[in-house]
């Protein structure tokens, strides 16, 4: 006995979605990307999610001062009004946490200092 497949033959089927193309695929929002807008500290700050995928460098997280190693997911946030100069890499649960945490960091001794 041959073991089961459970794909469907013939491809993929049209489906008449508004707003999507016809395979039903949502594309960007008109804004041109995927970035919210939300205040922190009296200020209007851009977020935009970063996926796996899109993450190829070592970053370091201004929340907890831990690095963030390529290929994990996490956030960019910057001030609406800044330069690309201000923008940081968060973890997103140090992001969501932010107005939690202390504004010192508790750091370990044998914690690196860069």
């Amino acid at each position: 006995m041959s073991p089961r497949r459970n794909r469907q033959h013939g491809g993929a089927k049209p489906i008449d979605r508004p707003g999507g193309d016809h395979y039903g695929r949502m594309g960007a929002p008109p804004s041109g990307g995927w970035d919210t807008t939300e205040e922190w500290r009296g200020e209007d700050w851009v977020v935009r999610p970063v996926g796996g995928g899109g993450a190829a460098k070592h970053y370091r997280c201004p929340g907890c001062d831990q690095e963030i190693p390529p290929g994990v997911p996490h956030v960019v946030a910057w001030p609406q009004h800044g330069d690309v100069e201000d923008r940081r890499h968060w973890h997103r649960a140090c992001w969501n946490a932010r107005d939690r945490r202390s504004a010192r960091l508790q750091r370990s001794r044998n914690a690196p200092r860069y």
